[in-house]
């Protein structure tokens, strides 16, 4: 089945809200061998990684995305391991998009977990289980310049829930430790102010990209092929021998 656009799509945005944006062939999270199998099956223009899997099953792969470019098939990533992929192949053709690509393409020792959260399984529609560190702290920040707490509580609350596990982090743990060693006017007037003001980095960096994929619909045509260095691993996963 050949599709114009393939998007690797979970946590971070639901498919109906996403086709709001872009009409295109939505596959789960991607994990390793997945974009190479987009490529066979389905001969897209272009891919956008947004969402992949991580600890519990293989990431996606670089070299499958290298190999996606060398045929002619542009690769764009946002918001979550495609902000990660991009960053790192910026020099290799893969396109960028968003300010957490931006934020991994210049901090070098940017941590894969600040994007990270545990998810659903795909056949649940991969929908997020908790909060992206890298949400939280953005929030926090905007929680400081509103004068709804202090420098000093945001800087402790960040270290907080740097110091959950990704599986477990969500503004609901955060508050529960908090609570143990923090409470006070602060905290309380931030719990009151989260529900409505609270948004997601990762999901604009998403729906910024689908909206420019989408007008950009004409111009996404295969590009030149380009050479590619085939390794004894990669021919071996796909099947050359």
């Amino acid at each position: 089945m050949a599709a114009d656009v393939v998007v690797f799509l979970g946590p971070t945005l639901s498919v109906a809200d996403a086709r709001a944006h872009l009409d295109a062939l939505y596959l789960p999270p991607a994990g390793g061998g997945d974009i190479a199998r987009a490529v066979i099956d389905h001969a897209p223009s272009a891919i956008a990684l947004i969402d992949g899997v991580f600890a519990q099953s293989p990431a996606v792969r670089h070299k499958e995305i290298l190999w996606a470019i060398s045929r002619g098939i542009r690769v764009f990533g946002a918001s979550s391991m495609g902000a990660i992929r991009a960053a790192e192949l910026a020099a290799y053709g893969m396109v960028g998009h968003g300010m957490i690509f931006r934020w991994y393409r210049r901090t070098v020792l940017g941590d894969d977990g600040d994007v990270a959260v545990s998810m659903a399984p795909a056949e649940l529609a991969s929908h997020a289980l908790g909060d992206a560190l890298i949400d939280i702290r953005l929030t926090l920040r905007r929680a400081e310049r509103d004068r709804v707490i202090g420098p000093h509580l945001r800087r402790m609350l960040e270290a907080l829930a740097r110091s959950i596990h990704y599986s477990e982090r969500s503004y609901k743990r955060l508050f529960s430790a908090a609570e143990l060693d923090l409470s006070g006017p602060e905290l309380d007037r931030l719990k009151l102010w989260l529900p409505k003001e609270q948004r997601s980095q990762k999901r604009l960096d998403a729906v910024g990209l689908l909206k420019r994929l989408s007008s950009r619909s004409s111009n996404l045509a295969r590009t030149p092929g380009s050479a590619f260095e085939l390794t004894e691993a990669f021919a071996y996963d796909m099947g050359y021998y």
